[in-house]
C-alpha cells in the first residue's frame, strides 16, 4: 500500500506555483504600487507647474517683441492675443492665469 502511495506522489510532478508564492507575488506587487502611485502624482504636479513656467517665459517674449514693434509695452495680455498670441496662449494648461504687470507676465493662480 504504501508503495501504490509513493508511487502515485512520484508520478504527480505537476509544476504550478502554491497559495503562498502567489500571495507573495501579490505581496511585492502591492508594495511598488504603493510606491510609485504617489511619485507619479507629484511629477504630474511638477510637469504642469514646469509647463506653465514655460508658457510664461513665451508670453514675456512676445510682450518683448510687442515693446519693440510698438514702442511700448500692452497694458494688458489681451492686446497681444490678435498679433502675438493665441487665445490659448494667455492662459497655463492648469488653469493658471497669465497676467502683464509693468512690461513683465506674471503666473497668477
Amino acid at each position: 500500500m504504501k508503495n501504490i502511495f509513493k508511487k502515485k506522489l512520484k508520478n504527480n510532478n505537476e509544476d504550478g506555483f502554491t497559495l503562498i508564492e502567489m500571495l507573495l507575488v501579490l505581496l511585492v506587487i502591492s508594495v511598488l504600487i504603493i510606491l510609485i502611485i504617489p511619485n507619479i502624482a507629484a511629477q504630474s504636479a511638477n510637469v504642469q507647474n514646469t509647463g506653465c513656467e514655460a508658457q510664461v517665459r513665451m508670453v514675456q517674449s512676445q510682450v518683448e517683441a510687442y515693446t519693440l514693434n510698438e514702442g511700448s509695452p500692452p497694458a494688458t495680455i489681451d492686446v497681444l492675443v490678435p498679433n502675438y498670441l493665441t487665445s490659448e496662449q494667455i492662459s497655463c494648461a492648469n488653469g493658471d492665469a497669465i497676467v502683464i504687470n509693468n512690461g513683465q507676465a506674471i503666473r497668477t493662480e
